[in-house]
Order: C-alpha cells, then sequence, then structure tokens
C-alpha cells in the first residue's frame, strides 16, 4: 500500500468500531456499547491500523487515546458516518417517513427554557424523531461538534473557530438577579460598582458569564470574592431566591421565575450594555439531515422571537 493512502474497503462496519472505541477510550466499553465481543473489536482496531499502516491508539494507563494518525481518521469517520446519516434521512423522507436522532449540546439556560418548546413542535410534526440531550458550559461545547459528538450546539459568547458553522447568532443583555425585595430590584438598570456591596453568587470558568463580566469585576476592590461559586444556572437561581447573594444572568433560562415574581433581572450598564451572544453551531461543511435541519431552524426561529420580545421591552 501507498504511503498516506486509504483503502477502500475502509469504509465498512470496521469504521464504526473505530468510531465506538474512539469515543469510549476502551475496547471492552465500545463492545459492550456495541454488544459484541471485545476481541471482535480488537481484531478490527488491529486490521486497520495493519491496513493504514500506523497505530491509531496510544495504550495509556488512563485508556486509549488517539495518535495523530488516528485523529487524521477520526475526522475522516466522522464525516462519512455523518454523511451515511444524512443519506438515511434523505432516504426517509422519500419514503415519506420523518425519522431520525439528534444529538443537541446545549447550555443550561437554553436546556430549561427554549428547548422544550422546540422539541414540542419538532415530534409534534415527526415523532418518531429521538434526541440526546447533553448540558455543558459554552466552552465544552465547540469540542462536543467537532467530535462528531453533537449534531447541533447551542452556547454563549463563542469565538469563531474554522472546525464551526455558525447557523444563527442573537444578543441578550446579561443583568443582575436579585430577589423582589432586593434594594436593587426597584432600579431600572445597575451599574456593576452598585452590585459590589452586596453577596455574589458567581459562575464557573467554563461558563461564558465569567469572561463577560472579569473585566469589569476585576476593577474592584481586591478582596473580592463570590460567597459562592456555580456551574449550575437553576442552582445560582435558587440559592439568590434563599437570600445567599446576587447573580448575574441573561433572561434566557430566567423566564418561569420572572413570571413567578421570585426573581428579578435588571440590566448592568457598564458604559454601556453588557451583551451576550447566544448562537447555534454545527460543524463545518456538514449538510444536516432533514429532520436535523427542521429542528436547527425551530430553534432559530424561537431564539429570534425571544430577543425581538427583549429588545421590544428594552425600548
Amino acid at each position: 500500500m501507498k504511503t498516506g493512502s486509504i483503502p477502500p474497503r475502509i469504509h465498512s462496519s470496521a469504521i464504526r468500531y473505530f468510531d465506538a472505541v474512539r469515543r469510549a477510550k476502551s475496547i471492552r466499553e465500545a463492545a459492550r456499547q456495541l454488544n459484541v465481543a471485545s476481541s471482535a473489536v480488537n481484531r478490527q482496531i488491529i486490521k486497520l491500523e495493519e491496513e493504514i499502516g500506523a497505530p491509531l491508539f496510544d495504550r495509556l494507563s488512563t485508556g486509549l487515546a488517539l495518535t495523530a494518525v488516528g485523529e487524521a481518521l477520526a475526522r475522516h469517520v466522522t464525516t462519512v458516518l455523518q454523511d451515511l446519516e444524512r443519506m438515511g434521512s434523505v432516504i426517509d423522507d422519500l419514503r415519506g417517513a420523518q425519522t431520525g436522532h439528534i444529538t443537541v449540546a446545549v447550555v443550561e439556560s437554553v436546556a430549561a427554557s427554549i428547548l422544550p418548546l422546540v422539541i414540542d413542535r419538532l415530534r409534534e410534526r415527526a415523532p418518531r424523531v429521538t434526541f440526546t440531550i447533553a448540558v455543558m458550559g459554552s466552552f465544552d461545547i465547540p469540542g462536543a461538534i467537532a467530535a462528531g459528538e453533537a449534531d447541533v450546539g447551542v452556547a454563549f459568547a463563542l469565538r469563531k473557530s474554522a472546525d464551526l458553522h455558525q447557523v444563527f447568532l442573537s444578543q441578550f443583555r446579561l443583568g443582575v438577579v436579585v430577589k423582589p425585595d432586593h434594594p436593587l430590584a426597584r432600579k431600572n438598570i445597575v451599574t456593576l460598582p452598585a452590585c459590589l456591596g452586596f453577596p455574589m453568587i458567581l459562575a464557573t470558568p467554563d461558563l461564558s458569564i465569567t469572561n463577560l463580566l472579569e473585566a469589569v469585576l476585576s476593577q474592584g476592590p481586591s478582596y473580592l470574592s463570590p460567597v459562592i461559586t456555580s456551574g449550575s444556572i437553576e442552582l445560582m437561581q435558587d440559592l439568590v431566591i434563599r437570600g445567599h447573594g446576587i447573580a448575574f444572568q441573561t433572561k434566557v433560562g430566567l423566564e418561569r421565575r420572572l413570571i413567578e415574581n421570585s426573581l428579578v433581572h435588571i440590566p448592568i450598564d457598564a458604559k454601556g450594555p453588557l451583551w451576550s451572544d447566544l448562537g447555534i453551531y454545527t460543524r463545518a461543511g456538514r449538510m444536516l439531515p432533514t429532520t436535523t435541519d427542521q429542528f436547527v431552524q425551530m430553534l432559530k426561529d424561537e431564539i429570534r422571537a425571544r430577543e425581538q420580545a427583549e429588545n421590544k421591552g428594552v425600548s
């Protein structure tokens, strides 16, 4: 075989074995998920390595890790498997059956408020569509999309990346979240210096809120520190209601609390509004299956409607 070439027969069931192993980082766990013998999976991996002429995995004490060649093959395999999924969707459409499985990597605030409504709408139209929802911090979402572990990502404040296609981008205003009887609740806008005298509940670094606030909060007193740090938006809301401090968030994921009047959201003025970009992302260069594309369009419509409603309220 010529150096650097990939034999045509690699486009076979073997790539599913390889994909399962690289996700599980274990031949035994991949075999369990595939419901086959570990020896069968191991044989396929060895066969691929022999055909390619290089190791695909480093065998470490912590599990299997892709080599540089394995990383290159993983990108190819992700494309092949996603293209096969799209072809299956096209065939189902021709048969008049809307099916498919959609994996969504999403921030907690969107998962709690926007996502259930969009899933309702899609499954009313296509009840055989299934979902896997992975809730994670914004900065973990690009990796999940690039690795083929998520079809769609919804995240705040992501930097541009060659691996990502930005389908849609919206803006929501960051504000301070307080109880209705809090002294700040009577204000229409609030400055961050005005917040410094109150106990703060801040987000962990994996959440985009931290980056938005960091530059401004760093101008405060050197002794400033949160009473609680959390990676859960929902938990931070509960802690504010229980009187442990104030928090910072957009209105996304806060809707139910605002309707119940258990929390108040006051926009922050830091020499102008603080905006947080909320985007929908897919893997760059990928053509989505029909049902996934429908889901993305519905998601975009819902986010746009909320953005327009908030802007109308501001004006």
